[in-house]
């Protein structure tokens, strides 16, 4: 149990990369600098309205400082702990297929990073807590609705198993920050509030590739081998060069980066903003945006109102957009190797392994054990015609598909009930697309007695363990921002104790598994999301 003045700080990045020389808080392009010192801007009146116990365990926080006062203080901004040493990063990124230029963390303050209860070292950085040398014309606020999703959803991929940044707190600060959510000329103001996350490190594609385009050679090569020592110590023999380490830590990226991807298909997850500066170098899905869950099955689908008109980030384009910005990290990183093919291999190895995984994962979830490639190719295919033919809940026909039988003698109804929950629109299962499925549950069925998991309990286990139950579906998180924002945190708490355990029944609470109601079909919160925040 430690006061939040005797955190244990390592200061291994401001310590072991080069600062920003300039401590003036006013907006300005950093050159030769990895980050630039800067404190929060104090707050009115903080107030915690949630915190993680599991990252305050790992961080090494009792109960007792998580509520108290001083710990809203610490998160929101207020105070800065004994030992500290606030920083903001200085990184570039391509946004929407173009590059940006400087960009770094606008909206973002790290009070450091410490040695954790595990041994590791994590960063402690707020979201939302005022102005950085990175602001441009912006605020460096984040608005309660926003701050929201973002400390659900950390904590709710983490407990899908899927590699994210955590968060500590959620705090509110007392004061409005004018937002015009859909950027339509409707400005408003909103509470404001400051998110703490936790992860091992932050530094993104875009941190590599801001001083390759500045030809500042020498900060590429300090941030590569920094990296390599803090993030990934056991990759390289301490003898290599910086070519081979440069070789080795973008290979283990595209090969960590792949197995995210994977996750996030598996679970309909639409990350919604993958430009590269929100992309992590250790394959943590981080900067939670206009992020979304598939309801109803669409490949084309996109969160985000931004990307509404070329649909870049739509769901079925992630793995291909992904492999784009990994070529653009590749692109900045040539400098230190002097040649593609390297690199090019490892974008090829990228591909390669996210299809086979790809397919070994969809394998396992709908319960036919390993791989046969022509036929479990095909009838994935087919089932995915299906899903689009018919409205139908990506995530509960996997999570339900496990109830269905696979004796051949089976009855028709027998094989559609089990997913009735899943149709938007009930009576479109009926004739030929009524058919289709039956047939195709026939085929599943026989795939299952053809090298799957035949033992009905034990296939609904292993096929539970890959198909979650609960997720934090768009209206949920909608409907617990309006509660919130009316003055009411309950549901937010509710929601941060369901997604703790996503894959297994809980009793009474079969509601937060339900698909979309009719009412949040086209509501903005739920069907599509801005920027802004």
């Amino acid at each position: 149990m430690l006061p939040l003045d005797e955190l244990p700080w390592d200061k291994r990045f401001t310590g072991g990369l080069p600062a920003d020389p300039d401590s003036s808080n006013r907006r300005r392009q950093v050159v030769g600098a990895a980050y630039s010192r800067v404190a929060p801007t104090p707050v009115a009146a903080p107030q915690t309205l949630c915190w993680s116990p599991e990252v305050a365990s790992l961080l090494g926080l009792s109960p007792d400082v998580c509520a108290s006062d001083d710990f809203a203080e610490v998160f929101s901004g207020n105070r800065v702990p004994a030992g500290a040493d606030p920083y903001a990063m200085c990184y570039g990124g391509h946004q929407f297929g173009n590059w940006a230029g400087q960009l770094g963390d606008g909206r973002a303050i790290a009070l450091g990073s410490i040695v954790a209860a595990d041994g590791s070292s994590q960063t402690l950085q707020l979201k939302g807590p005022g102005p950085t040398p990175y602001s441009r014309t912006a605020d460096g606020r984040a608005v309660l609705r926003s701050s929201i999703r973002e400390f659900l959803c950390s904590e709710a991929m983490h407990h899908l198993g899927i590699p994210t940044t955590r968060a500590l707190s959620l705090v509110t600060t007392g004061d409005a920050v004018v937002r015009d959510m859909l950027y339509d000329g409707h400005p408003r103001p909103e509470p404001g509030a400051v998110v703490c996350r936790v992860a091992p490190s932050f530094t993104r594609f875009g941190s590599f590739e801001l001083p390759s385009s500045r030809h500042d050679v020498a900060l590429l090569t300090e941030l590569v081998a920094y990296t390599v020592a803090n993030d990934f110590p056991d990759l390289c023999p301490p003898t290599a060069t910086v070519p081979e380490q440069t070789v080795a830590l973008y290979t283990e990226v595209c090969r960590r980066t792949a197995k995210l991807v994977i996750d996030w298909m598996r679970v309909g997850f639409v990350h919604g903003v993958l430009n590269t500066d929100n992309m992590s170098i250790l394959g943590l899905t981080i900067d939670y945006g206009p992020y979304g869950w598939l309801e109803n099955f669409d490949p084309g689908w996109t969160p985000n109102t931004t990307d509404a008109g070329g649909r870049r980030y739509r769901y079925g384009a992630q793995p291909t957009i992904v492999g784009w910005n990994l070529a653009q990290l590749a692109n900045a990183l040539v400098p230190l190797v002097g040649e593609t093919e390297p690199f090019q291999a490892a974008l090829d190895d990228y591909m390669r392994s996210y299809q086979e995984l790809y397919l070994m994962m969809t394998c396992s979830r709908l319960g036919w054990g390993a791989p046969q490639p022509g036929v479990d190719t095909e009838s994935i295919r087919e089932l995915m015609d299906l899903f689009e033919r018919s409205e139908t809940d990506y995530l509960i026909v996997h999570r339900n598909l496990a109830m269905v039988p696979i004796e051949p003698d089976a009855p028709d109804e027998s094989l559609l009930a089990p997913l009735a929950d899943a149709w938007y629109v009930p009576s479109q299962i009926a004739g030929d697309l009524s058919d289709a499925w039956l047939g195709w549950l026939r085929a599943w069925g026989r795939r299952v007695h053809d090298g799957g998991i035949v033992d009905g309990r034990s296939r609904q286990r292993a096929m539970n363990a890959l198909n979650p139950k609960y997720v934090l579906r768009n209206y949920l998180a909608q409907e617990a921002i309006d509660l919130a924002e009316a003055g009411d945190i309950t549901r937010v708490r509710d929601l941060l104790d369901v997604v703790r355990n996503p894959y297994d029944d809980q009793p009474g609470r079969d509601h937060f598994a339900a698909r979309r109601p009719e009412w949040a079909r086209h509501k903005v919160g739920c069907s599509m999301l801005s920027c802004s925040s």
